[in-house]
């Protein structure tokens, strides 16, 4: 199956070209980039020399549906929008990683991301991509809304206790730090080497447009409206996401009580890890895999349970999950593609 990829030289694009090039379905078919259209792919990314050799090409919907089987779009928000409508009138099933159509209500986009909302009637077509959390809706749809690096990493690990209704829905607080490669491949004065080396950030206090992408999916699962407490710090690392969640819990609990909870919760889910007591993970421990790995933990003291969660946010918080929700949309095992252990160190 042709997979082309559209907004070919950011670093979510240049993932989805490594997944993609060891997936046994699928093969990288059109790259896009309008920005570069006629520069060689390896030119670009040298690293990839002699593996893909095609030119960048310009957007042309009737030529991508022609020659193409799926497309994901790894495209800065509010570009794939506009090229969404006309990929799906040709019928081809669309992963868009960029944002565009994970909120479902077309007022809350424009006041988090600042510009014109898609069509509502493509925000209510979409399905959310969680993997491990709507797998048969994922199953049936033909566009996916791949979730932000901090909602997936956020959500897995807030998922079981809220479900379980132990967790007070009122005290969540949300501490969660990314590596530079998060804020994209374009120059920044945020991503200066010389502002972030030795360096960690907060940004975005209460601002951060991944905030009503984490409440949707909270209240929509818990069944009560839920908003939590949100900061994000950027870290001098290239790669990982590490969120430290804090919930009061209703009643008193052990932490294995927990985490015997969150296995269960996780048990046909090979992608999360739920680590034993006193075993906390890290973002080297998830590096360039599919990986989420949680690890949990009970104050006796407050009754206040500490929830760690790390992903790769390239992977598991972006193009890793856009393969396994390609694997799902077309009926093959989630996990084909992406058997890749952790690298480490």
């Amino acid at each position: 199956m042709k997979a082309a990829i559209i907004g070919g030289t950011g670093y979510g694009s240049i993932e989805l070209v490594r997944l993609i090039n060891k997936h046994p379905y699928l093969e990288i078919g059109s790259v896009v980039s309008n920005s570069q259209a006629g520069v060689n792919f390896s030119d670009v990314y040298p690293h990839l020399s002699d593996v893909v050799v095609q030119p960048l090409e310009t957007f042309n919907a009737n030529r991508l549906s022609e020659e193409n089987d799926i497309v994901f779009l790894a495209t800065p928000s509010g570009v794939s929008s506009k090229l969404v409508p006309q990929l799906l009138e040709k019928r081809i099933k669309c992963i868009d990683l960029s944002g565009d159509f994970r909120l479902r209500s077309s007022e809350e986009y424009e006041n988090w991301y600042k510009h014109s909302s898609p069509e509502e009637m493509y925000l209510k077509q979409a399905v959310y991509g969680l993997s491990e959390i709507y797998k048969e809706e994922i199953r049936q749809s033909t566009l996916i809304a791949n979730p932000g690096c901090y909602p997936t990493a956020t959500n897995l690990g807030l998922l079981p206790i809220l479900k379980s209704k132990l967790a007070d829905e009122k005290s969540i607080i949300i501490d969660a730090k990314s590596g530079v490669s998060g804020a994209g491949r374009g120059l920044s004065l945020t991503s200066h080497y010389s502002e972030i080396n030795e360096n960690t950030k907060a940004y975005k206090l209460g601002k951060h447009q991944h905030i009503p992408e984490i409440e949707q999916v909270l209240s929509d699962e818990s069944g009560n409206p839920i908003t939590v407490t949100f900061t994000t710090h950027l870290v001098p690392m290239t790669r990982g996401i590490m969120c430290t969640m804090y919930v009061n819990l209703k009643e008193k609990i052990s932490t294995q009580k927990i985490i015997d909870l969150y296995k269960q919760f996780y048990q046909e889910s090979h992608f999360i890890r739920v680590r034993p007591e006193g075993n906390i993970p890290a973002t080297k421990e998830v590096m360039g895999s599919n990986f989420c790995d949680i690890g949990l933990h009970v104050d006796e003291r407050t009754n206040r349970l500490t929830v760690i969660s790390v992903i790769d946010n390239l992977v598991k918080g972006a193009a890793g999950q856009a393969i396994q929700n390609a694997n799902l949309m077309n009926g093959w095992d989630d996990q084909t593609g992406l058997t890749d252990l952790p690298i480490y160190p």
